[in-house]
């Protein structure tokens, strides 16, 4: 009878229950599925490595592209001792803590490579306190955000680190990580090709994602391999990555914004579509596409305006989903109609004519004379009224008399703009010749 406390039968089963992830994680960076424009020869990585001239880091890309992966080879790779911690769960004494260790280390002569996951929750303070110790020495730091460095690190860190950006794995990648777990499991995945293309859509190219997905998959035990639809029975996708308030919002918003500048409604409806379904305020996008209807569109179709606020209206009696089929309809009409910055473009010079002349008062012409003394002071003196005049039309000057006219509103042969460019073209010409009239 074997003894209770007898372990010698368990020796293997730690590496059997072992994650998927786990097991399969590289033991070096060419063992690394993807990212090669970071870890490729000519690559800035490659360059450190094979330069070894390697300096503190910032990776930046989504979760479950190999950002701790690469910083732990990278610490085996120039011989450091690798530390790592997460910006959620350590406060000021740890990181103290951290720093002592390391100089300790460097007075023994070994170097210490420190992982900062999610860097991008420390603050300001904390991530000045990482300067001492990456100038002299102490330590490699290598930080880990799914966040834009540019908003979430401050200058000083930055100007001491260089930005590396991981992407989400390509489904080339996911198939040959595929293949690795299929290699590791000792056995084919029951699935059919189709699939095995929707296990692969369903990770959203996150490795990590994918092979928990596979571990389910590889666990079930299945007469026949399955088909999609059998596979999306038993698994569900992965939810998009979307921070309403974080880079992928902006990111968003941008690609729907210049879909519909550009004038392609399939692309403009998708980004619309992507964002409503990572959770975006309808709300929201109701005022960005008004924005965009006088941004991007203005006088060439006065009606896109309307139709935006309408389709606001409409989402806001009717709410979701029926809303929102409105607000669709709107970013069709915009991305379908003619496209003029003409009046965004007036307004911006007409701001900066402002606050460039100053203070610089009307002519006296075409101010009111209320009072005697006003009059005594030329207030109103010599203004024609324009209905009194041929075409209705005086052609009197309206800017201050020390300012020289400029064109500011500058109308496209586009959509409606190209009735109102007719219009601006036509009252130039009679200004032009009543100035000459009023000479003579």
């Amino acid at each position: 009878m074997a003894d209770l406390f007898d372990t010698g039968a368990t020796e293997a089963a730690p590496e059997r229950n072992r994650p998927l992830a786990d097991r399969l994680r590289p033991r070096s960076l060419s063992e690394v599925i993807g990212q090669q424009q970071v870890l490729g020869p000519d690559a800035p990585l490659g360059a450190m490595l094979e330069a070894g001239s390697l300096g503190s880091l910032v990776l930046w890309g989504p979760p479950g592209v190999g950002k701790t992966t690469i910083a732990r080879l990278l610490a085996d790779a120039t011989d450091r001792h690798f530390v790592q911690i997460s910006a959620i769960f350590t406060g000021v004494p740890d990181l103290k803590k951290v720093f002592e260790a390391a100089k300790l280390r460097r007075g023994n002569g070994q170097g210490t490579l420190l992982f900062v996951d999610e860097i991008h929750r420390f603050n300001k303070a904390q991530q000045d306190g990482f300067l001492p110790h990456m100038e002299d020495g102490t330590i490699l730091l290598v930080g880990a955000t799914t966040e834009n460095p540019s908003f979430e690190l401050n200058a000083a860190l930055l100007s001491r680190a260089q930005v590396l950006v991981l992407e989400r794995l390509s489904p080339t990648d996911l198939e040959m990580l595929t293949q690795r777990a299929e290699k590791e499991l000792g056995r084919k995945l029951p699935l059919t090709g189709p699939a095995r293309d929707a296990l692969h859509e369903m990770a959203d190219g996150d490795g990590r994602a994918l092979l928990n997905l596979i571990e389910q998959v590889a666990a079930w035990k299945l007469d026949a391999p399955l088909d999609t639809a059998g596979l999306g029975t038993r698994l569900m996708r992965r939810a998009s990555k979307y921070d309403k308030s974080g880079d992928e919002h902006y990111n968003l918003i941008s690609a729907l914004h210049k879909s519909v500048r550009g004038s392609d409604p399939d692309a403009a409806l998708y980004w619309f579509a992507r964002m409503l379904q990572g959770g975006e305020d309808p709300r929201f996008l109701a005022r960005r596409i008004t924005r965009m209807a006088v941004e991007d569109i203005g006088l060439a179709d006065p009606q896109a305006q309307t139709i935006c606020l309408h389709a606001w209206e409409t989402y806001e009696r009717l709410g979701s989903p029926e809303g929102e089929l409105a607000l669709s309809q709107a970013v069709a009409y915009l991305a379908l109609a003619p496209k003029s910055n003409a009046g965004y473009v007036a307004y911006k010079a007409a701001v900066q004519l402002a606050k460039k002349t100053g203070s610089a008062p009307p002519p006296k012409h075409i101010l009111n004379a209320p009072t005697r003394l006003m009059e005594e002071q030329g207030y109103g003196a010599g203004y024609n009224y324009d209905h009194d005049a041929e075409d209705a039309f005086s052609g009197q000057n309206y800017f201050p008399d020390d300012v020289k006219r400029p064109v500011l509103y500058a109308p496209v042969e586009r959509g409606f703009e190209r009735e109102l460019k007719k219009r601006v073209d036509w009252f130039a010409k009679k200004r032009t010749e009543r100035q000459r009239q009023d000479k003579d």
